[in-house]
């Protein structure tokens, strides 16, 4: 026998709100503990905004769901004190290689440089995650899980255009919740929605999901086996065993594989479920005589839809809650990780009333350019897998038969484009540039990693950057840096948006005390073609908000303004 996981078992207990004559109120709620609701409590626990997690159940997700975390999901895991644990359990791959007829006709390498700390990929079951964010809630003063608590109404007195015609932004929500005991009502400043893709929230204010639902379902078979195969995503199409249509096979921990089958439109998901009908179809694949258990299989159809707004007045909605994309390209959790991290620190910001409300309205702009744009590729990736009409059908076979020989076919296979960190080049938050500079650190993009030796033992730039603003101030050797310049440099922290200045040198020490990191690959200059002087203005979810080839005090207090809507 197989050891297959135990799903953990948190205890539900009755708040004290719950004997509250009049409905107690919270600053934030977050509706929903799996992965994207659990990070955004993650992410307010580092942020000091005192918070309450709503769910209705009391254990993590059954079945290994979302598998493939990306790296920029895992840069923001591992800013919440999650990544360690998932890449010590996961299993880290970079490499995918795609299969014509049972045979390879391309392979991609998703990191081929080095200096990262952090893997292109790694495939952990979902319920590991959510335990490992649960587990980094336990001691938290300030964000609290509340079990079996279920939302069933939603007053929504903060969206604009109250019927009555009266101005109801400043009146709190308020959640009717439904508990083992009874029901009770608290209410809330903000509300955050992370409560998957058949959101009991967003169907009770009546929003609606628009999009495409494809014509096809998948099967996934979750099974435990031990096999050789190597740590890579090989997907098939029209494979011997499985002709007419594709297949994906996956690794995961505990010797648990990921197999996904195309089905076709016309088949049952009731009758597709049954183990006498997935068995047969693994022993297809993997062979007949292969020792396995079947442990979580689901079929699922292909959607890719997104709300018109992700905001409603004070209510705020993340992941799937808000978007859906199809499963193939791995976009589902980690744009919704991504989701919470553009949202968090612009809540807190507003919350502290030292930005105005627009720059929750900018969380709305940049993430739904993500979320379109994470449509985009997960619509073409689905027309390519799935084609609808024998043109399409032809030219996607010719494709497959050309890679096996020419580059430029290569390019055009389209197995489900993984997910990638979102450029906000287009964002109101960035100053444009007024200097030259090479490269990809453009204002907006996701800052890159690179090693270096920090005063506090840090050994990569990410584990430095972020959760605050920061100015990045490049010079070759941090000791010759004039007084003048580190005064100003200092001077940052006493703004009302405190910004941390961090000197970034070859060697040496910087005066006034000022953050010093040595880039002792030069790796960090390299990737931000960085020369003596150069500034990158840093958001605190790691973007890029602004650069300049020198530093001058009054245009760095104005790109902050800039970038918090001031």
């Amino acid at each position: 026998m197989f050891l297959t996981y135990e799903n953990p078992v948190y205890e539900y207990t009755k708040s004290p709100d719950q004997n509250s004559l009049a409905p107690a109120h919270h600053p934030l709620v977050i509706v929903g503990a799996g992965p994207i609701g659990m990070g955004a409590a993650l992410d307010a626990h580092l942020q000091g905004i005192p918070a309450v997690v709503l769910d209705d159940n009391n254990t993590v997700s059954v079945g290994s769901r979302a598998v493939c975390y990306s790296k920029r999901a895992l840069e923001i895991l591992n800013r919440l004190g999650c990544a360690r644990r998932m890449v010590e359990k996961g299993v880290t791959w970079k490499v995918g290689k795609v299969f014509f007829q049972d045979e390879l006709v391309t392979s991609f390498d998703l990191l081929p440089e080095e200096g990262h700390e952090i893997p292109a990929f790694i495939n952990l079951q979902q319920y590991y995650l959510e335990e490992y964010m649960v587990d980094g809630l336990k001691d938290s003063d300030n964000v609290e899980i509340r079990w079996k608590n279920k939302v069933v109404d939603v007053e929504n007195h903060s969206a604009a255009g109250a019927q009555d015609g009266t101005d109801h932004q400043d009146k709190p929500i308020t959640l009717t919740i439904e508990t083992p005991d009874g029901p009770y009502q608290i209410t809330t400043d903000w509300l955050i929605v992370a409560d998957g893709a058949n959101s009991s929230v967003r169907n009770m204010l009546d929003l609606a999901m628009r999009g495409k639902v494809f014509e096809d379902r998948f099967l996934i078979a979750d099974i435990v086996m031990k096999a050789e195969f190597p740590p890579e995503r090989w997907f098939s199409f029209d494979p011997s065993y499985h002709p007419n249509q594709s297949t994906l096979l996956h690794r995961q921990s505990d010797n648990v594989w990921r197999l996904d089958f195309q089905l076709g439109w016309d088949k049952d998901p009731e009758e597709e479920k049954k183990p006498e009908n997935i068995i047969p179809r693994v022993k297809a694949m993997m062979g007949e005589d292969v020792d396995f258990e079947l442990e979580w299989a689901s079929v699922y159809t292909f959607m890719c839809r997104r709300m018109d707004r992700f905001r409603q007045g004070r209510v705020i909605f993340a992941g799937d809650a808000a978007h859906q994309v199809s499963p193939f390209g791995a976009r589902g959790a980690n744009s919704g990780l991504q989701d919470t991290d553009n949202l968090l620190w612009k809540l807190k910001l507003v919350m502290e009333g030292k930005a105005p409300d627009a720059l929750i309205d900018s969380y709305c702009d940049e993430r739904e350019y993500a979320a379109d744009e994470n449509l985009l590729n997960s619509t073409r990736s689905t027309d390519f897998i799935t084609p609808k009409s024998k043109v399409s059908k032809l030219f996607r076979d010719s494709t497959l038969e050309l890679s096996k020989e020419y580059h430029f076919a290569q390019k055009l296979v389209n197995s489900g484009r993984l997910s990638d960190a979102a450029f906000l080049t287009e964002s109101v938050l960035n100053t444009a540039d007024r200097d030259n500079f090479a490269g990809n650190m453009v204002p907006g993009a996701v800052m890159d990693d690179a090693p270096i030796e920090g005063d506090q033992q840090e050994r990569w730039a990410l584990n430095v950057f972020g959760n605050r603003f920061q100015l990045l101030y490049f010079i070759d050797n941090a000791s010759t840096l004039d007084e003048q310049t580190a005064k100003q440099l200092s001077s940052l922290e006493q703004g009302d948006i405190p910004v941390q200045a961090v000197v970034v040198a070859t060697s040496g020490t910087a005066p006034q005390n000022l953050k010093t990191v040595i880039d002792i690959k030069g790796m960090l200059a390299t990737r931000y073609d960085a020369q003596n002087g150069t500034c990158y203005l840093a958001r605190p979810d790691q973007h890029v908000a602004a650069r300049w080839r020198s530093f001058e005090l009054p245009n760095v207090q104005k790109a902050v303004k800039t970038a918090t809507c001031n």
